[in-house]
């Protein structure tokens, strides 16, 4: 009865690694056409040039690969040292998850200051070689969430030194738009738009956190439960 149990635990634990790892796989291909095609995409922090999706979708599908590459050896050997590595990553993962999330309710205030002036500081990158990145982002958050700079479309006027946006703060998107009237651009600011629009969403994005979190403890709950058969019979056979 206990090698059947085993035996059950072993090939669902093997099936939800193997999906990890595939999922992992899927991620981290996003992350390396979007480093190759469009450079930098989505980095909007000067402090920290490198926190592009691109790089960050790399990182996080490196890392669900090796868990799960980890997660499926450990469940088709029955190696206890495997299947307890799997168990201290995945909580390690899990906890550092949790504390980012109560950080940033405890700290809301402070963020949302630190993200304005960096933010800020990353529009005097627009259209600098080298931040092509950068310049992407802004032009698509602009265009499709009808915005202009990060509190006020004159924080572009700091930017450039004089009356003018870029042509993606355009009403009408023509060449150089960004130079006619403060009339023909959008008036909303784009930090306060995009917050909206998230807690808009606040329910997708918490059921997409809640199923991450099941997904996490059902792997905790396979890892621990077959490691402690794996003793078992190795205790019983001993």
């Amino acid at each position: 009865m206990a090698h059947n149990c085993l035996q059950c635990i072993k090939y669902l634990m093997f099936v939800f690694n193997l999906l990890f790892w595939l999922g992992g796989c899927g991620i981290l291909g996003v992350g390396i056409w979007l480093a190759v095609t469009q450079g930098n995409f989505a980095t909007l922090s000067s402090s920290f040039p490198s926190l592009s999706a691109a790089n960050l979708l790399i990182v996080t599908g490196t890392f669900v690969m090796i868990i799960g590459f980890v997660g499926c050896i450990g469940a088709i050997k029955e190696n206890k040292c495997l299947l307890l590595s799997f168990f201290i990553m995945l909580l390690i993962i899990f906890l550092l998850e949790l504390t980012v999330v109560i950080l940033f309710f405890v700290y809301t205030d402070k963020i949302d200051k630190y993200a304005q002036r960096d933010l800020k500081k990353g529009l005097h990158l627009y259209g600098t070689d080298g931040n092509i990145g950068l310049t992407n982002a802004w032009s698509i958050i602009q265009t499709d969430f009808r915005c202009c700079g990060v509190s006020n479309y004159t924080d572009w006027f700091e930017v450039y030194n004089t009356t003018r946006v870029p042509d993606s703060c355009c009403l009408e998107f023509s060449e150089n738009c960004g130079l006619h009237s403060p009339g023909t651009w959008w008036k909303a600011p784009c930090y306060e738009t995009v917050k909206i629009w998230l807690q808009e969403n606040l329910l997708a994005v918490g059921i997409f956190g809640l199923c991450t979190a099941l997904v996490q403890i059902l792997g905790l709950t396979f890892a621990m439960t077959m490691y402690c058969q794996v003793v078992k019979a190795d205790t019983y056979c001993a």
